[in-house]
């Protein structure tokens, strides 16, 4: 029983009933707009299991402005509360199963460029592929540089703004802490999700790192680049503008002869075919007609 509006007091309902009905209504939201519900699904005790997830979840532990909600909020995420959710660029949108169903907004301030532009000149040359990006199988210190308090890809308190639809006047409700965690849980298997959140393509960081490793290798920067005189060596082959190795004479070059051409002999004049005698033509006898017998 409801006895008032903001300082609601509900009737209690089973958990499993309440998500039950959350997840009606999330599958209308869902239909409507053409697509599947995306619910958070967690097994264990560990809301995240790879390293950008934990990243994640480690910090928003450390924001002091949420640690009074935030475990009634990882209750939520572990029970399957957050029904469903929707991460697009810059914002998040989820319904979460609470004493009744509530519609969740988060909006996240995009990187800035300034911010961009550092991180990307710090791991230049540090990342190989996206592939090894996304699945974080980068050097130690190139990872955390990524998720950097302060200055990685993470938000801050002050460039996320959320609302619920709960009656809580908290500023951080338990039904928006689950849903911050379902973020975490949701980068296990879609770490790109946290670019395309702070409104910059991850791509940038594995072509800013392929052409600082080209310039190095031209402006021979690189340890491992190889010299041009040491090329000529190697291989034997003269590059232009190359000076041959110490100790090593260029061989001369052989002229080769003017290619004569050959003198072609005359045909032989064929002899005319002798004309063929027509055949003559047999003349065929004919045989006497016999006469009939009397």
């Amino acid at each position: 029983m409801r006895w008032g509006r903001f300082d609601a007091w509900f009737e209690y309902v089973p958990v499993h009933e309440r998500i039950a009905a959350a997840k009606k209504r999330a599958a209308k939201r869902a239909k409507q707009a053409g697509r599947q519900p995306e619910p958070v699904a967690i097994t264990g005790r560990d809301i995240a299991k790879t390293f950008w997830g934990k990243s994640w979840c480690r910090n928003l532990e450390s924001y002091s402005d949420f640690a009074n909600r935030l475990p009634r909020g990882r209750t939520y995420a572990r029970n399957g509360s957050v029904v469903d959710l929707l991460v697009a660029r810059g914002r998040v949108e989820a319904i979460v199963a609470g004493s009744v169903v509530y519609d969740v907004a988060i909006a996240i301030a995009p990187l800035s460029p300034v911010k961009w532009r550092a991180i990307k000149a710090d791991c230049a040359t540090s990342i190989g592929s996206l592939i090894d990006l996304l699945a974080g199988r980068l050097a130690d210190d190139v990872m955390e540089r990524l998720v950097k308090t302060g200055d990685g890809m993470f938000p801050s308190p002050r460039e996320i703004d959320v609302k619920c639809s709960c009656p809580d006047g908290a500023y951080l409700c338990k039904h928006l802490a689950a849903v911050l965690y379902g973020i975490g849980s949701r980068l296990d298997t879609q770490p790109e999700l946290l670019f395309l959140l702070r409104g910059v393509d991850q791509k940038e960081l594995v072509a800013a790192a392929t052409k600082e490793s080209v310039t190095k290798a031209v402006r021979r920067d690189d340890a491992h680049a190889l010299a041009t005189d040491d090329l000529s060596a190697i291989f034997g082959i003269d590059v232009e503008g190359a000076k041959p190795a110490t100790g090593l004479k260029p061989k001369p070059k052989r002229k080769s002869k003017p290619k004569t051409k050959a003198k072609l002999k005359p045909k032989a004049k064929s002899k005319p075919k002798a004309k063929s005698k027509p055949k003559a033509k047999a003349k065929a006898k004919a045989k006497p007609k016999r006469k009939p017998k009397p």
